[in-house]
């Protein structure tokens, strides 16, 4: 049975850091793609970063980029996303999922298939 399941969110204040993981169960994350998405309130999901399979490519939004960093530890089947300099706007539910379809980039949401229930990041003073 194919299962993502993220950790790490929490609450933190602007400026601090969090990493979240994802970790993947019924299938080896080395053979598939992986991104991170987000969802703020009233918002539309927000592809944020993506690690590609096999290579490690790894793509960022332009929100992020500079401040994320995403990784995968094939041994523990688990990608990570290392998050610093927080700013009150990346507070959301963050999740991570499957990629079924090849392609560069981070993609659109529909191109993945297997989804984790979110973890929540509050970034607040």
């Amino acid at each position: 049975q194919v299962q993502l399941v993220e950790s790490g969110g929490g609450l933190v204040q602007p400026g601090g850091s969090l990493r979240l993981s994802c970790a993947a169960s019924g299938f080896t994350l080395y053979y598939n793609a992986i991104a991170w998405f987000r969802q703020a309130p009233g918002k539309e999901r927000e592809g944020i970063s993506s690690i590609s399979r096999r290579d490690d490519t790894t793509y960022y939004a332009d929100s992020v980029r500079g401040r994320f960093t995403i990784s995968r530890d094939n041994a523990k089947n688990t990608v990570y996303l290392q998050m610093n300099s927080l700013k009150p706007e990346d507070t959301a539910v963050y999740y991570c999922a499957r990629r079924v379809v090849s392609g560069p980039g981070i993609g659109s949401r529909y191109e993945y298939d297997y989804w984790g229930q979110g973890t929540q990041v509050t970034v607040s003073s």
